[in-house]
């Protein structure tokens, strides 16, 4: 599944009620849990790809990220 319509705010959002808390912000946003880090780029829509991506890396699959939006 493709998230073709995710703002960076929204991603965040749902990293958090994961246990990611925001560590930097510019022109990306780093996230981390303490053994995991995650850099989200700040774009009214990211890439379906990337978000795929940071999705993955997280450890969650697409539906459990889908009920956190």
């Amino acid at each position: 599944m493709l998230f073709t319509d995710v703002s960076s705010a929204r991603a965040v959002k749902a990293f958090q009620r994961t246990g990611f808390l925001i560590v930097k912000k510019g022109k990306h946003i780093g996230m981390t849990n303490g053994i995991r880090k995650i850099i989200i780029p700040r774009h009214p829509r990211i890439n379906p790809y990337t978000l795929k991506a940071i999705i993955r890396d997280v450890g969650l699959t697409d539906e459990e990220f889908k009920k956190l939006l």
